[in-house]
């Protein structure tokens, strides 16, 4: 006899997965916002003068 469904698993599996996905796209986002910009502020407070 078959087993009857669980949904209430099958959805915290999917929000699990959603959640770790999601999480991965801000990680990346960091990243690459990181990589874009790799010292804050640092040139604005140390100017070069001629």
């Amino acid at each position: 006899m078959a087993r009857p469904p669980n949904y209430n698993q099958e959805r915290k599996e999917r929000d699990r997965a959603k959640a770790a996905k999601k999480a991965e796209k801000l990680a990346a986002k960091a990243a690459a916002k990181e990589r874009d910009n790799p010292e804050d502020g640092a040139a604005a407070s140390h100017p070069v003068e001629d």
